[in-house]
């Protein structure tokens, strides 16, 4: 049995749940994202969703809600909130406050600690996420290259669901971020823990983007596709 195999993927699931039993399957490495744990030979569920699965091996529960709950290997967006001497802290909408060491960057040493301000907003990977814990984040990514992370200078950070942010990171791509790509030239960054930044060289552009993503989760397939062609004449 192969780790796609779960009858469960894109279907609702609910707490106890056992969407796999590792003991029938050929290839037992798994990646589990939020809601879901191991016990045992089997994969429970832990919060109600649609349970997906990403290509080889990864599997989460997606939910819309407001909360976080972080998972090692995540890509959120963190705002930094208080610089101690080993550490910035790091609220990346979670149950608690993560943590940053000073030398979680490329090359990071002593001599070149960044500066942050309190306020600062991060591209960073979460890597541990322990229940009880606080969540370790890192700049670099698992070869120690500083890759896309770091500082987000300028643009605008906007809020919304864990689902939304699952939804402009999935493949296809976002109907409405595809469409508005095409017509509109700005950058974006999307954090799995419900926020998203926009950045353009107009303000204007910052608000349209970021406005229609948000209005979008709102919408069905059929209606958003609708939306996306009135909003597209109406820049022209």
């Amino acid at each position: 049995m192969e780790a796609s195999s779960s009858k469960f993927v894109d279907q609702l699931v609910v707490p106890g749940d056992v969407i796999l039993d590792l003991s029938n399957l050929s290839n037992q490495t798994l990646k589990l994202g939020g809601g879901l744990r191991q016990d045992g030979d089997s994969i429970c569920v832990m919060k109600a969703g649609k349970l997906r699965f990403m290509k080889p091996n990864k599997y989460w529960v997606e939910s819309s809600q407001k909360r976080y709950v972080p998972s090692a290997g995540d890509n959120v967006l963190g705002v930094v909130v208080d610089t101690k001497p080993e550490n910035f802290l790091v609220d990346i909408k979670g149950p608690a406050i993560a943590f940053l060491p000073v030398l979680s960057f490329e090359g990071g040493t002593r001599r070149n600690i960044p500066k942050f301000e309190v306020g600062t907003l991060l591209y960073v990977r979460v890597v541990s996420a322990n229940t009880g814990m606080n969540p370790e984040l890192s700049c670099m990514d698992a070869n120690g290259k500083a890759a896309e992370y770091g500082i987000l200078k300028d643009g605008y950070m906007f809020e919304s669901s864990t689902g939304l942010s699952r939804a402009l990171l999935s493949s296809p791509p976002h109907p409405v971020l595809e469409g508005l790509g095409k017509k509109l030239s700005f950058e974006i960054a999307v954090g799995i823990n419900g926020r998203f930044w926009v950045n353009a060289s107009q303000s204007s552009t910052v608000i349209l983007v970021g406005n229609a993503i948000q209005k979008s989760e709102s919408l069905s397939m059929v209606q958003q596709k609708i939306y996306l062609e009135k909003l597209l004449k109406s820049i022209q």
